[in-house]
């Protein structure tokens, strides 16, 4: 038998049950951007808002001419006028028909003339990917589970060439520390790092059924199938709707339920009215061997790992800083109501970097490389002023300080190049700035990398500067100090608060919550301690809060001795701060799937072929064996070319 070894320029075709493995190098390239996704510049929203206003002017005509027209009738008029007036009426629904054919088009994509729409894209998308096993539904005789997904052969290849360029780009290039830590994590780790109190979605109920919904996916929803299937509101209700979207995750728990009940929205599948937003903790609780007195839950990311092991890593690392830890695995969120495949899922792959430095000192040293890159940024203020998205020179967006820091902006440079490299349409990549309710209070700034698919926008990589929250809080509820050193050529003289408890008189006054009251008073800052020693300088007595016993306790003069003293010093003690770049692999994985996928008809013109052109990078199949049927493999090999 001959065999014929040909080359895959990385695009697999499918149609109607069948795959077709191409040499396409002999093609020119095409543009896989699907014809829905919008390349207008930002002026298209105003476009939008004219299509609205004048079909709301053509509505008002329609109806004035159709009373005219019934007026005539009334009044007996001659045919010819009356025949002209129907006339008139006709050509005005015709002007109607055509603005609502060209808004539809505007909102909702296609070009208006049979273009693929979002989902008819998407559908096309998925059902190609299911049937060719990228990934399918787990569990999937037994009906399978909302959120959970399995990856089969070419999937997993996809999946496995992403992190090993991840790796390469990041690990292997910056020379990280990667370590590798449990998925099941003990609940006084995540009760320190504020995960067991705050890690929350705001969530609904159906107040007949108790059915479950994520209050800002409803409001989401509304706000989304308003602006896309209501040609009917006016510019004004538009602009509205779209503002409540662009500022979304900035509504309180209040705001949004006010949103929900303004707007009527209900139960999606019963239409009944629905509870107030509440809180719902999203980590998995487990117990840690057979007796179940020791809780735990799985990781809910995988920082925290890099974080409790600081101490360790950084005398690897020389006991020097910067350095960075990175991180591979699984992590687990129980969402309140998975959708969109694998855009929102209840176990997904994380990939992490935690990158310590000197929060006096947040300068990279090769930051210069990134600096000229431009792209899409979506700064809070633009977000805020319902502006779009444009394009910016990283280094003016750290210079004019729209990027809080050097580190940051190298490594949102690098997300940007890593994004790119892999695949993704640069046209449909941008970074978007956290707005202020949806950061932290410790973060310095935060900005997600955002990727457009027929979803619309969906952030797939958080770059957050976390400051020093977490070594710190894990520090204080260890009893471990978590901290770096910068060691001094000469000895420098500093002034250093000093708090001195007494702890014969706090015993003798507090007894068996002398240490909750010693404790406060030596994490006191240097305002609070200042402002304590003048009270009692002045008064002898202050009521003074301790947040572990929870109320206010009197300190006398004699219980706390408070000082400034000149100390020299030989090295500088503190806690760093990190910088965070968080990888949903799943999430870029899909769009990567979205925006390497694009339909053509066969060349015999009876069948849409589906079809797949990956990035060598990330391609599933490199090369590939074809059996010959015909003994004469020269004139096959000619065919097989000349056919290409």
């Amino acid at each position: 038998m001959h065999f014929i070894i040909t080359l895959i320029s990385s695009s697999i075709s499918s149609g109607h049950n069948r795959v077709a493995s191409r040499l396409l190098t002999a093609k020119p390239q095409r543009s896989t951007v699907p014809p829905f996704f919008n390349r207008q510049p930002p002026s298209m929203a105003g476009s939008e808002e004219s299509l609205r206003k004048a079909l709301a002017e053509k509505l008002s005509a329609v109806e004035a001419q159709g009373n005219a027209v019934r007026a005539l009738k009334a009044a007996k008029a001659s045919k010819p006028e009356i025949d002209a007036a129907i006339e008139a009426l006709n050509n005005l629904k015709l002007d109607k028909s055509s603005i609502e054919k060209q808004l539809q088009a505007a909102v909702s994509g296609g070009d208006g003339d049979g273009a693929l729409s979002r989902e008819a894209f998407r559908q096309a998308a998925v059902n190609t990917l299911e049937r060719r096993l990228f990934y399918i539904p787990s569990f999937k005789i037994y009906r399978g589970v909302a959120g959970l997904y399995d990856y089969g052969p070419p999937g997993c290849a996809v999946k496995s060439n992403v992190l090993t360029f991840w790796r390469q780009h990041f690990v292997l290039e910056e020379n990280m520390l990667e370590v590798d830590c449990p998925c099941v994590t003990p609940e006084v780790v995540l009760k320190a790092s504020g995960h067991v109190e705050k890690f929350t979605d705001l969530m609904v109920k159906d107040k007949k059924t108790g059915t479950c919904y994520r209050a800002d996916h409803l409001l989401k929803d509304f706000c989304n199938d308003k602006l896309q299937k209501d040609l009917t509101i006016s510019a004004e209700k538009a602009a509205e709707l779209k503002h409540v979207l662009a500022t979304l995750d900035d509504l309180s728990p209040d705001a949004l339920g006010a949103k929900i009940k303004e707007y009527g929205i209900t139960a999606p599948d019963t239409k009944n009215p629905l509870s107030d937003p509440y809180p719902f903790n999203l980590m998995f609780q487990t117990s840690i061997g057979p007796s179940g007195l020791s809780p735990g839950y799985m990781r809910p990311e995988t920082a925290q790992g890099i974080f409790v092991n600081f101490k360790d890593l950084y005398y690897y690392n020389g006991n020097k800083l910067p350095f960075a830890a990175a991180q591979i695995g699984q992590a687990f969120r129980n969402e309140i109501s998975p959708r969109q495949g694998l855009l929102r899922v209840r176990e997904f792959t994380l990939a992490e970097i935690e990158h310590f430095v000197d929060p006096e000192d947040k300068s990279h040293p090769k930051y210069t490389e990134v600096a000229d890159l431009e792209f899409l940024m979506f700064p809070r203020e633009e977000q805020m002023s319902g502006q779009s998205a444009k394009k910016i020179r990283l280094g003016d967006a750290v210079s004019k300080g729209i990027v809080n820091n050097e580190t940051l902006g190298y490594f949102i440079g690098r997300v940007y190049l890593f994004l790119s490299r892999l695949g993704i349409d640069k046209d449909r990549l941008r970074f978007r700035q956290h707005l202020a309710n949806e950061m932290a209070h410790y973060a310095a700034d935060c900005w997600d990398a955002e990727i457009e698919c027929s979803y619309g926008w969906i952030e797939c990589v958080g770059i957050a500067d976390r400051s020093a929250y977490d070594l710190r809080a894990h520090s204080e509820k260890s009893s471990v100090p978590l901290v770096a050193a910068e060691k001094f050529a000469e000895p420098r003289e500093v002034e250093k608060l000093v708090i001195a408890p007494v702890k014969k008189e706090l015993g003798l006054a507090f007894k068996g919550n002398q240490k909750n009251v010693v404790e406060a008073l030596e994490a006191m800052n240097e305002k609070e301690a200042l402002e304590m020693k003048a009270a009692l300088e002045s008064k002898g007595e202050v009521e003074f809060y301790v947040c572990t016993l929870g109320k206010n306790v009197p300190i006398k003069r004699n219980m706390v001795s408070i000082s400034k003293e000149k100390k020299k010093e030989h090295q500088r003690v503190f806690t760093p701060s990190v910088i965070e770049p968080s990888f949903g692999i799943g999430r870029i994985i899909y769009c990567l799937f979205e925006h390497s996928f694009y339909t053509r008809p066969s060349k015999a013109g009876d069948e849409q072929l589906n079809v797949f052109r990956f990035p060598p990078l990330v391609a599933p199949i490199k090369c590939t064996v074809f059996p010959l049927v015909q003994i004469n493999s020269t004139r096959m090999l000619q065919k097989l070319f000349q056919s290409h």
